[in-house]
């Protein structure tokens, strides 16, 4: 009995150095973790929590439904002989139209090189500009719409 007891003793003891090791590491773990920035940080959070609570609740903005296109937009238009060679025979809306200028123009390669904003015409485009060898993309807008009725 008195070795049993001899064992269970040694057994405490054995625990009793493991736990004061483990208490040990923490106190240390917590020194190193524990920087004054992080305080300063806690209490900045605690300021902001507090007017939270003292601000009014405020409801939700509503949704904004989506925009419906203008139908004067959409309506299809007759185009002329000089800009249904550009853009197509059929009739389309003005939306189309710049469209496929654009398209047309990025095929072909008319953007001028050095200013971004002008564009020179080929024979077809020179036709729908009234001659003109080159248009601002501000006034190729104007000059089209001449085109169409």
């Amino acid at each position: 009995m008195a070795a049993v007891k001899k064992k269970v003793a040694k057994k405490k003891v054995a625990k009793k150095k493991v736990a004061k090791k483990k208490v040990t590491k923490k106190k240390v773990a917590k020194k190193k973790v524990a920087p004054k920035k992080k305080v300063a940080k806690k209490k900045v959070a605690k300021k902001k929590v507090a007017k939270k609570k003292a601000a009014p609740k405020a409801k939700a903005p509503k949704k904004k439904a989506k925009r419906k296109p203008n139908a004067a937009f959409m309506r299809p238009m007759n185009l002329s002989a000089d800009l249904s060679a550009v853009v197509g025979e059929k009739p389309i809306p003005r939306t189309e139209v710049t469209k496929k200028l654009w398209s047309y123009i990025k095929r072909n390669n008319l953007q001028d090189a050095v200013n971004r904003r002008m564009i020179n015409a080929d024979d077809k485009l020179k036709k729908v500009f009234g001659g003109k060898k080159k248009v601002s993309m501000f006034e190729m807008t104007k000059l089209v719409s001449k085109h169409m009725k």
